[in-house]
């Protein structure tokens, strides 16, 4: 095959793709569970209770985002707190800033895009949002 027809047509019609895939009956000590799969595949792993979850997402070397999907604000603060990874997403996937800082920990990658400097002088427009962790009495004012 020449490199033009090596070139020609959609990489779908040479059948380079795949559906996205659903693997269940996984052990977070599997091959599956350890490596970054940047493709449309989700990998199921069953856990019984918040600390379990938070356990088994950190048991891998790996480390470049993770997502939470709850209902519970409370809990979803204090998992994003608990994961060793360099992004976390809540009730949403990959909708992100792009002023804000990309890149994971442990093995991936190696620190975050963009130098922590340039991004604070150039990009940032520095806020402060305060969201309380859990149900706290507010005062009355007046």
């Amino acid at each position: 095959m020449s490199a033009e027809e090596s070139h020609s047509g959609s990489p779908f019609e040479r059948g380079n793709w795949f559906a996205p895939t659903l693997i269940t009956g996984v052990r977070n000590d599997m091959r599956i569970a350890q490596e970054e799969i940047f493709g449309p595949v989700l990998v199921v792993l069953p856990f019984t209770d918040e600390s379990e979850a938070i356990r088994l997402a950190n048991d891998v070397r790996y480390g470049l985002a993770g997502y939470i999907w709850t209902r519970d604000v409370s809990r979803a603060h204090r998992v994003a707190q608990s994961l060793e990874c360099g992004m976390v997403w809540i009730n949403s996937h990959n909708v992100r800033d792009l002023r804000t800082p990309f890149g994971g920990s442990k093995f991936s990658g190696i620190g975050r895009e963009g130098g922590r400097w340039s991004f604070e002088e150039f990009y940032l427009d520095t806020r402060t949002i305060q969201v309380p962790l859990k149900d706290h009495p507010i005062p009355r004012i007046g």
